[in-house]
């Protein structure tokens, strides 16, 4: 056990400095892209717009904060979007057919669980790089989709109660957003105060440690990715009931988007780094960006755009610290 105290200790140590830092940064990142695209577009602090800002953040947040602690164990899942896809084509499904929103719910949580499960299985004990795995499951999913509908699973239930999940107010606070403050509340608790969390940022930074201390890091790898599953779950039967429907093809870049805001939170692409805080702001600077080339009137395809040099500039700043940490 000392041994992984000794190996983990000064690097998360040195990397907290790093992220209160980076952190600092993205919040003035924030202040300015909201100052600027007011003062562009005066509409961008309507109550509609907020509302939809924070609606578009719930989502992404919610399925970030399961890829933050998975990402902190260095591995990665590339097959969330797809994953989204499906679950909301599945959940709408047996829907229409038991007219049962718990069911939906729990059909939906099952499937994207499984998916996390399966992802973490060929990880952890194929040996199977988590790029490559996730890879191999979003080509399969994509594919898997188109042979369980060849087009949009429409609402013919007309559930007051699935209409709430995208729609629905716990006062004046979006529901969607109250789903993803608890989600991120407990992801955060776990990752700061629990003996779990500890050993997630472990295994990230020093696994073979991690062994040698007698924990199975290999649990603890594969528990990230079903909570980031199950994470996918609840955001995919949110996004199918903003949309009424269960759509094939609604998680497209979703994963991208997901990682870019994990990453430029400053958590470690190597492992052992990072924090939900961070990509809280990394999820809400993308997001006001997003929202800024929408109602300044730009061209929306920039919307694609953006992630990619976000994760590039931001995997090039996660070099620079990990050169301070071993430094």
């Amino acid at each position: 056990m000392s041994e992984l105290t000794q190996s983990s200790a000064p690097r998360r140590f040195i990397g907290g400095q790093l992220l209160g830092s980076s952190q600092l940064m993205l919040g003035v990142i924030l202040a300015v892209l909201c100052i600027a695209i007011s003062i562009a577009a005066p509409q961008f602090y309507s109550e509609a717009n907020i509302i939809a800002i924070l609606r578009q953040c719930a989502l992404v947040l919610i399925v970030a904060s399961g890829m933050t602690m998975l990402i902190i164990t260095a591995e990665v899942d590339l097959s969330v979007g797809a994953s989204l896809a499906f679950v909301g084509c599945i959940g709408m499904a047996v829907l229409n057919s038991t007219h049962s929103l718990t069911l939906g719910l729990l059909a939906a949580l099952a499937f994207s669980g499984a998916v996390g499960l399966f992802n973490g299985l060929v990880v952890t004990s194929l040996k199977v790089n988590s790029l490559i795995a996730t890879i191999g499951t979003m080509m399969m999913l994509q594919g898997g989709v188109y042979l369980f509908t060849r087009e949009a699973v429409q609402n013919h239930h007309r559930l007051a109660g699935f209409t709430d999940l995208g729609a629905g107010y716990i006062g004046a606070i979006p529901l969607p957003v109250v789903v993803a403050a608890v989600i991120f509340a407990l992801a955060a608790a776990t990752l700061r105060f629990t003996t779990l969390g500890r050993y997630l940022y472990a295994v990230g930074a020093n696994e073979r440690a991690v062994r040698l201390s007698g924990v199975r890091s290999q649990r603890l790898k594969l528990f990230a990715f079903v909570v980031t599953g199950l994470c996918v779950g609840v955001a995919g039967m949110i996004l199918s009931s903003l949309m009424n429907a269960g759509q094939p093809t609604a998680g497209r870049g979703f994963e991208l988007t997901v990682i870019a805001a994990v990453i430029l939170g400053g958590t470690s692409l190597l492992g052992g780094r990072g924090s939900l805080l961070g990509t809280l702001l990394g999820v809400l600077v993308l997001k006001v960006i997003d929202n800024g080339i929408i109602i300044l009137g730009w061209n929306q395809d920039l919307q694609m755009v953006v992630p990619g040099i976000v994760i590039i500039l931001a995997t090039y700043l996660d070099i620079v610290r990990n050169r301070a940490n071993v430094g």
